[in-house]
């Protein structure tokens, strides 16, 4: 559990930062002891840097990108950037939102680890990043149609790519979820319970 003294040190750097970067900080919270910022899609890159090379911040190590779905905003996708600073010993996670059709500016000149990142988000949710070096997929197969991730992709009627070790070659097979046909003898209390349970015409009829 964090201290006051520090959870009181996140508040101030979370000032500082929305002091410094005001055109593209929207808010800054702390909760549950983390650091979070809501960032200006448009200013995001700056906003990075800076949190980057500012010697306050010192966030050297880019954690992880991910991306969220949201389909009943507007803007209906988030990217989530993590940040350390091993120097300073703290971490801080930065918010942008942006809908399927306005992209967000790739971070690779800052990190170049966020190459990967960045193909995962677009592969997973169709998030597209201006000026990315090779923004291509990187999870799924060649061809394949639609975004895994977005809380609307189908479940079924998709075709699933495997390697078939008889035709030695990856093959492409529509998505089934079957399930196999199964006898309950009802005797579990999960099955439920009705008024004749298959077997009884094998029990014997009490005698008087």
């Amino acid at each position: 559990m964090m201290t006051s003294e520090a959870i009181e040190a996140l508040t101030e750097l979370g000032a500082h930062i929305a002091g410094r970067q005001p055109d593209a900080v929207k808010s800054a919270d702390v909760n549950v002891g983390e650091l979070t910022i809501m960032a200006e899609r448009d200013h995001v890159l700056g906003l990075l840097r800076f949190l980057r090379d500012d010697q306050q911040c010192n966030f050297e190590t880019l954690i992880d990108i991910c991306g969220v779905d949201y389909p009943e905003n507007a803007e209906r996708f988030e990217v989530v950037y993590h940040l350390l600073s091993m120097r300073m010993n703290h971490r801080i996670r930065v918010r942008v939102s942006t809908d399927e059709d306005t992209p967000v500016a790739s971070i690779t000149s800052l990190w170049p680890c966020a190459d990967w990142f960045e193909r995962e988000a677009f592969d997973m949710y169709g998030i597209q990043f201006a000026d990315h070096p090779d923004l291509r997929r990187i999870l799924t197969d060649y061809g394949f149609e639609g975004f895994p991730l977005r809380k609307d992709f189908p479940l079924t009627g998709h075709y699933e790519v495997r390697y078939d070790d008889l035709e030695k070659r990856v093959v492409y097979e529509p998505v089934e979820l079957p399930q196999e046909y199964r006898n309950f003898d009802f005797l579990s209390p999960w099955e439920g319970m009705t008024g004749h349970i298959p077997g009884d015409e094998k029990a014997e009829e009490p005698t008087e």
